[in-house]
């Protein structure tokens, strides 16, 4: 059987429905002028993606846990972070621990047929959290209960809890520390810069691994000597190494213009440290963090769009609970 092979027509080429009931717009020039139009605010994420990996590179790397939730399309986008965490991104490397906590469909379903939907993940979290995992909740309109619910009993359990969402504000970057927003009215367009987030956070922890694994090891250059609280207590000496090979502790593991505009962050093995460019707060260097009932970083820190901190917009007075978002729900 002969196969003819397809090729693209020009740009601006008729669209074949365009003769059909209802039509008359090239569809595939709509969906990527929306997806262009949220790309510009979404390059100011890299900062926050580098230091989430970097922080998740010391956690995973040191035996913590990260657990995923998300509703149907952004469930299947928590499940693939998992899997290239507990698998690998590209090159061989440790199985680090990720849960997503959707695919355990007999815990589930048991729940939420004892408990209520609403408690499906919260109940997991707590099952499953320890003070210090962290918590990723991916919800495109950000008003999902059950990951509400979640993001309230992982803060409860002593979990760091983050977010990917739609455009904020909305419920689920009020209750979680920190959120990276996509900042498209349609919820496609976020869910396909949710899953460009993942595979750069996932190369984040990659990238940063080396210098997490050499602490670990007691790794140190010659000459080079330990600054006092950065290493555990149990390791003698502690050093840490940029990828590339051994190093000083505090070395960078963010390598220097690996995304634009992201400040390389140093790896800190501190227990419960946080990685935070010095000198400002979670989400956005250099920005001031708010006096406040939290310490600095634990208050919710939008990016993308803007940068919130203890639940109001930095320019803005009270919000609505939720500005809502195109297309379905997730």
């Amino acid at each position: 059987m002969r196969r003819t092979p397809v090729r693209p027509g020009p740009a601006g080429s008729p669209d074949p429905l365009d003769g059909a009931p209802g039509a008359g717009r090239n569809l595939l020039d709509e969906h990527l002028a929306h997806l262009a139009a949220a790309l510009l605010p979404y390059r100011e994420s890299a900062g926050l993606l580098a230091r989430w990996g970097v922080d998740l590179a010391r956690h995973l790397g040191l035996g913590g846990r990260l657990l995923v939730a998300g509703n149907g399309g952004s469930a299947a986008e928590a499940q693939h972070l998992t899997a290239e965490l507990v698998g690998k991104l590209r090159d061989d490397r440790e199985p680090l621990s990720a849960i997503a906590l959707h695919a355990e469909t007999s815990a589930v379903t048991a729940i939420a047929n004892d408990y209520g939907y609403e408690q499906a993940f919260a109940r997991q979290v707590r099952a499953h959290g320890r003070p210090g995992d962290v918590l990723l909740l991916m919800s495109t309109s950000g008003s999902s209960p059950n990951l509400i619910t979640a993001a309230r009993a992982g803060r409860d359990t002593g979990l760091r809890c983050w977010a990917f969402t739609g455009p904020t504000p909305n419920p689920l970057a009020d209750a979680c520390h920190e959120t990276l927003a996509i900042d498209s009215p349609d919820s496609q367009v976020v869910q396909e810069l949710h899953l460009v987030s993942t595979h750069l956070l996932c190369e984040y922890v990659d990238r940063a691994l080396p210098a997490v694994r050499a602490a670990r090891s007691g790794l140190l250059a010659v000459g080079d000597t330990a600054p006092a609280g950065t290493a555990p207590a149990d390791t003698a000496p502690a050093g840490t190494a940029p990828a590339t090979g051994p190093g000083p502790v505090g070395a960078e593991a963010v390598p220097a213009g690996l995304a634009a505009g992201a400040a390389a962050v140093p790896v800190d093995l501190t227990p419960g440290a946080t990685a935070e460019p010095a000198g400002g707060a979670p989400g956005r260097a250099g920005a001031p963090v708010n006096a406040g009932d939290e310490p600095a970083g634990a208050g919710p820190v939008r990016t993308g769009v803007e940068v919130v901190v203890e639940g109001r917009p930095a320019d803005r007075g009270t919000r609505p609970a939720d500005r809502g978002t195109r297309g379905r729900r997730s």
